[in-house]
């Protein structure tokens, strides 16, 4: 990270602006799109959503690494050792852990309700036990904590102006988790997961062992159709709420959101072939939102100024 990024957000300690600076590196390696949305922010605002995107990426790749060599019992006693201690940490004000300083930092900093953070650690044991849901619904109590409430965290760093911007938050992360599980249906099953909810499933046809033996029929193109309808369902809820925020965060989400569910554009233009490919918006398309993005951010920014650069609390009083 920038040294720029961090003075300007206020990060002076040194143990935290290394803390800071390994949630950047896990936001870099893992979340190329995400990654580059977030250069869109004002630099002052950057590091609070790398922390937030470390948290949730740290803890997701112990949950699912497959060439980890611990049993799932040894993965849910680890991740509850180290959720206790987050909470710990929260309590007192500082963390030690080197991801966690900086989420610490953030919380406290924004104001982040611990809440959204229980429901994502929650969401993370889920996948250690559950592996298929029976209905929308059921699915729904696992994406609320895998990525609503990542949203509804980021909601108070982008400054919202109306309440019902964590609403389309939650809208808007949810799009982004379905379009995720549409692309990634044949290697959740490496993982022995199945996201898309058996009822949709069954409306075309489609069970379990149908996607188990890894062949395109009409009726899987059917179901997976029928998701994709339902993340542009959610995109488009999610729209009126990028203009909640404060103008200089806007560019960021509204790339965000045109890079991540354009994910589903992606599985189409790869005739739905989930099992043999990979769906990736390529690198042209990215420059082709980025680069208007950064002219609209620097706009906004020369107009509007970069909102609170040091969230609701002073760095003296974090």
């Amino acid at each position: 990270m920038s040294r720029r990024d961090l003075d300007r957000a206020g990060i002076s300690d040194p143990r935290l602006r290394a803390s800071y600076e390994r949630c950047r590196e896990l936001n870099a390696a893992h979340g190329k799109t995400y990654y580059l949305a977030t250069l869109l922010l004002p630099p002052a605002k950057r590091p609070y959503v790398h922390a937030l995107y470390g948290f949730a990426r740290y803890a997701d790749e112990i949950v699912d690494d497959l060439a980890s060599t611990l049993s799932d019992q040894e993965k849910a006693d680890w991740l509850g050792s180290w959720s206790d201690r987050f909470y710990a940490d929260l309590r007192r004000g500082r963390s030690d852990d080197p991801v966690c300083a900086a989420v610490v930092d953030t919380v406290l900093r924004w104001d982040i309700p611990v809440e959204h953070f229980e429901a994502f650690l929650h969401s993370m044991r889920m996948d250690l036990t559950v592996t298929e849901y029976q209905t929308y619904d059921d699915l729904y109590e696992y994406v609320y904590g895998s990525a609503a409430v990542i949203g509804l965290q980021m909601v108070p760093i982008l400054e919202p102006s109306q309440p019902e911007a964590y609403e389309r938050a939650k809208d808007l992360g949810v799009a982004f988790q379905l379009a995720n599980f549409v692309r990634d249906v044949g290697e959740d099953l490496e993982r022995g997961r199945v996201y898309l909810p058996l009822d949709d499933l069954a409306q075309f046809g489609v069970t379990r062992d149908d996607l188990e033996r890894r062949v395109l029929t009409p009726e899987i193109k059917a179901a997976l159709q029928f998701q994709i309808a339902r993340v542009r369902d959610l995109e488009e809820r999610s729209r009126p709420g990028i203009a909640m925020l404060h103008p200089s965060s806007q560019p960021c989400i509204e790339a965000a959101r045109v890079l991540y569910c354009g994910i589903v554009d992606a599985v189409e233009e790869i005739d739905y072939e989930v099992f043999d490919k990979r769906a990736t918006v390529g690198t042209g398309r990215r420059l082709q939102v980025a680069l208007p993005a950064w002219r609209e951010a620097v706009r906004a920014r020369r107009r509007f100024g970069e909102g609170h650069p040091y969230g609701l609390h002073s760095p003296a009083s974090a």
